[in-house]
C-alpha cells in the first residue's frame, strides 16, 4: 500500500533528480564558456570534432564527448546518422546569443553560467563559515564570481536605466540630459551602469569607485573599449572620503547595498556626495515585501544567492549587517533613515529581479 507520504517522497526525490539533472548540464555549459567553445562554434560556425578540437586547444577525445554531450542535450545540432569523425556539430544562432557574454537582454554566460565556478570553487570555505560564523571573501570565489556577477546586470544598465529615469524620475533625466551634469557610481564593479549612463547622457561625466581593484581594472578596460574614459573614469577608493562630498548631480548605488557590511555608513557617504539638488537611486533585490514559505521563483533564487555567496561575503568584514540579499523594503526604508535621510520612495520599474529606490533628503 501506498501512503501519501510516499508519494510526497518520490515527487520530491524527482525535484530532486531533476535539480542534479540541470546542475550538470549547467556545469558543463560552464566548460564551453571558459574553454572558448561557444565563441569558436559562434565565430567559426559548425565543424568536425576534429576541427573544433584544433580551433580552440582542446583535447579531441575530450571534444568529442563534450559535443555529444552537448548535442543529446540540445544545446548542439548534429546529424547523428553519420559515422563519428563525419558529424558535423553547429550552435543554433538564438543559443548562441544566449551563451556568448554580450550586453543582451538574453545572454546568460555571466548570470547563469560564470557564478557557478565561483560558488565551486568556495564550498570548502563555505562549510567552513557556516560552522564558524565566519565570512567568505569575494577573493575566494575567484574571477568566476566577479565576471559573472559584473555582466548579469549589463543589460540591464545598457538598455533600461536611461528608460526608467526618463519615465519614473523625469526631473533626474532632465538633469543629466540638459547639462555637464556629474554622476557618482558608488560600489560600481565593472562599470557597466556608469558606462550605460555615459552613453545615454553624452555631457554627463561619471566617477565610479569601488574598493576592489581588481574589478575596478575591468571597469577601465570596459570604459577603453567603449570609447569613454574621457568622460567616464574609475578609481579603487572609498566612497566615504570626505574630499568628494557635494560634488555630485546624482549619486548611485546599484545592487550593492545587501553586501555591504556597513550599509548605513555607505549610505551617509552617498548623502555627503550629493551636490544641492541631487538625488541618490539605490537598486536592489527585489524580494517579497515580508517573509513567505514556500516563495515563487525569485524568491528561490534570491535566496540560494544569499545562501551561497552574498550573506557569507557581507559577514567576511567585521562588523557586519550582515544583511545578505535578501533585503526588505522595509529594510532600506530603515537603512535609510538611519543615515540621514528623510524617506524613500520606488520608482515603478519593470524589473522581476530588482527594486530601484530614490532616498530623499
Amino acid at each position: 500500500m501506498t501512503t501519501s507520504t510516499d508519494t510526497q517522497a518520490r515527487v520530491f526525490a524527482v525535484r530532486m533528480w531533476t535539480s542534479l539533472l540541470a546542475t550538470q548540464e549547467l556545469l558543463s555549459t560552464y566548460l564551453g564558456v571558459r574553454l572558448g567553445l561557444y565563441d569558436d562554434l559562434a565565430a567559426k560556425g559548425p565543424g568536425t570534432v576534429r576541427e573544433i578540437a584544433e580551433r580552440t586547444g582542446v583535447d579531441p577525445r575530450y571534444a568529442r564527448e563534450w559535443l555529444e554531450q552537448q548535442a543529446v542535450a540540445g544545446i548542439l545540432t548534429v546529424d547523428a546518422s553519420l559515422p563519428a569523425d563525419e558529424r558535423v556539430f553547429a550552435l543554433p544562432v538564438a543559443h548562441a546569443e544566449v551563451l556568448t557574454v554580450s550586453d543582451s537582454p538574453v545572454s546568460m554566460a555571466a548570470l547563469a553560467v560564470l557564478p557557478l565556478g565561483g560558488v565551486a570553487a568556495a564550498l570548502p570555505a563555505l562549510l567552513s563559515a557556516y560552522r564558524s560564523g565566519g565570512g567568505v571573501p569575494d577573493a575566494v570565489y575567484g574571477v568566476d564570481w566577479r565576471e559573472g556577477h559584473a555582466g548579469a546586470n549589463r543589460a540591464m544598465f545598457t538598455h533600461q536605466l536611461a528608460g526608467w529615469l526618463r519615465r519614473h524620475a523625469p526631473d533626474i533625466h532632465t538633469r543629466l540630459a540638459g547639462s555637464a551634469a556629474r554622476v557618482a557610481d558608488v560600489a560600481c564593479g565593472a562599470g557597466w551602469a556608469g558606462i550605460g549612463l555615459a552613453r545615454a547622457f553624452p555631457r554627463i561625466a561619471v566617477d565610479g569607485y569601488d574598493i576592489d581593484a581588481a574589478v575596478i581594472a575591468d571597469a577601465r578596460a570596459h570604459a577603453a573599449d567603449a570609447g569613454l574614459t574621457d568622460r567616464v573614469s574609475f578609481a579603487a577608493r572609498d566612497a566615504a572620503d570626505p574630499d568628494l562630498a557635494g560634488e555630485y548631480d546624482l549619486v548611485c548605488l546599484f545592487d550593492a547595498l545587501h553586501e555591504i557590511a556597513r550599509p548605513v555608513e555607505v549610505l551617509r557617504a552617498c548623502r555627503r556626495l550629493c551636490a544641492d539638488g541631487g538625488s541618490v537611486l539605490v537598486l536592489d533585490a527585489r524580494v517579497a515585501e515580508r517573509f513567505a514559505a514556500p516563495g515563487d521563483e525569485i524568491e528561490r533564487f534570491q535566496y540560494a544567492t544569499s545562501v551561497l555567496h552574498c550573506l557569507p561575503a557581507c559577514l567576511s568584514e567585521q562588523p557586519s549587517a550582515g544583511t545578505g540579499t535578501v533585503l526588505r523594503p522595509e529594510t532600506v526604508r530603515e537603512l535609510a533613515a538611519e543615515a540621514g535621510f528623510a524617506a524613500v520612495t520606488q520608482l515603478p520599474i519593470d524589473d522581476r529581479f530588482h527594486r530601484l529606490y530614490r532616498l530623499i533628503g
